[in-house]
């Protein structure tokens, strides 16, 4: 009995659409082409934007919102780097507000700094890992907010000073956990502590202690979690202060100490100050474009192609009037009739979404091979399927009332 009341139903429904598929080959087709590229294109669009923002949101390691930095000049003749920098440290140690400063090369988020190899085997026939370079004093682990999570930290008398043209190292170094698992990958990372890395190739440094979490100042290098401390001041006329305040006074603090080092010694100049949040947002400005690019492109697509769809749907509508008032007059109801072009382009909305589909893992193996992206997750896809359809049954939805409405009296007409 199922049979006999279900055949009647295809038969005058998936039959007449086919048929009139058939009939506007060009129609359908295009459109099922403009669903399965408008799929391809959101779907990965969504992918990268979520592994964006991912990246976007990942933990620097250090107190973004209270820290900021600055670079003092010295151009004076008689400037002295050296006694300038402990003046300096200790005025900005002391100011109210103020958690710690650093003297520091480069600072993490921020686009700039120095990278170097470390090698567990003395030689350059060994390979080394890449490894960001922050040169700290025994203030350092404080000043970035840093957790040791083995070992200990630098002794103020572990602290060296670092001349320009300088080419060896200290002997000693902290790593963070990521770095020493890419180092010892066969040994839990406590266990990295007191083991011998190798700098320049040959420069033998003791790893003393493990930090938990220090990214690189390049955001978009794939080992951003690499990263070494040097126990080292720095006697280069250009010094760059890296400062941590209590919570809620990075703004307050950051003026005063800009009027307070400028009047301090006239033979330098203060410039570049910036909040490390302002940094980072700086360095991910090219996330950033690239997710207000994508998201314009995906919603124009979106209504370019929901547009198609109604622009179809409506062209068939007027070529079939007669044909729908006939079926009216022969009982059809008005429901029958919205389900007829629902059900149309529900078909052709789900030949656009399969091509879209295998497009979909195309394009994303380009992707892969091509910028190095991850490989999107399998979930993205039936996600994608299932807002095209109602993308094209919200599209179709319109012209389908439209046509529910001619009245059954058009059968009769013969113009």
């Amino acid at each position: 009995m199922s049979n006999t009341q279900t055949s009647p139903a295809i038969n005058w429904e998936i039959g007449p659409i086919f048929r009139a598929m058939l009939r506007n080959k060009v129609g359908a087709i295009l459109i099922a082409l403009q669903i399965a590229v408008t799929m391809t294109i959101i779907v990965n669009s969504v992918y990268i934007i979520v592994e964006r923002n991912k990246e976007m949101q990942r933990n620097s390691g250090i107190d973004n919102e209270n820290s900021f930095f600055l670079t003092s000049i010295g151009f004076a003749e008689n400037f002295n780097v050296p006694v300038t920098v402990a003046e300096d440290m200790n005025t900005l140690r002391a100011l109210p507000g103020i958690v710690d400063a650093i003297q520091i090369n480069a600072v993490p988020n921020s686009g700039s700094g120095w990278s170097m190899g470390l090698k567990t085997q003395s030689g350059a026939e060994y390979d080394a890992v890449g490894t960001a370079v922050y040169m700290v004093d025994e203030h350092g682990i404080n000043a970035l907010d840093l957790e040791i999570i083995a070992g200990e930290n630098f002794a103020p008398t572990d602290i060296g000073l670092r001349v320009v043209g300088q080419v060896d190292w200290p002997n000693k170094t902290i790593l963070t956990k990521a770095m020493a698992e890419n180092l010892f990958p066969d040994i839990p990372y406590q266990s990295v502590v007191g083991k011998t890395v190798y700098i320049n190739d040959i420069d033998p440094m003791i790893v003393v202690g493990i930090i938990d979490k220090l990214q690189a100042p390049w955001v978009g290098w794939n080992n951003l979690e690499n990263a070494m401390l040097s126990p080292e001041r720095m006697d280069f006329k250009g010094s760059r202060y890296f400062i941590r305040t209590e919570p809620g006074q990075r703004d307050r603090v950051m003026k005063q100490v800009e009027e307070l080092l400028a009047n301090s010694n006239k033979g330098r100049l203060i410039k570049g100050m910036r909040s490390v949040e302002e940094a980072r947002e700086r360095s991910y400005r090219g996330h950033t474009a690239m997710i207000k690019i994508l998201t314009t492109v995906m919603i124009i697509l979106t209504i370019v192609t929901a547009l198609g769809i109604v622009g179809l749907a409506s062209f068939s509508v007027n070529q079939r009037k007669k044909q729908i008032g006939t079926r009216r007059a022969l009982g059809a109801s008005q429901s029958a009739i919205v389900r007829y072009f629902m059900l149309e382009n529900f078909l052709i909305s789900s030949i656009g979404v399969i091509l879209g589909a295998v497009l979909t893992v195309g394009l994303n193996i380009i992707l892969v091979n091509t910028f190095g992206l991850d490989r999107i997750d399998w979930f993205y896809i039936p996600i994608g399927m299932l807002v095209l359809w109602l993308v094209g049954q919200g599209a179709v939805f319109g012209p389908a009332r439209k046509a529910a409405n001619i009245p059954p009296a058009l059968a009769t007409r013969t113009v």
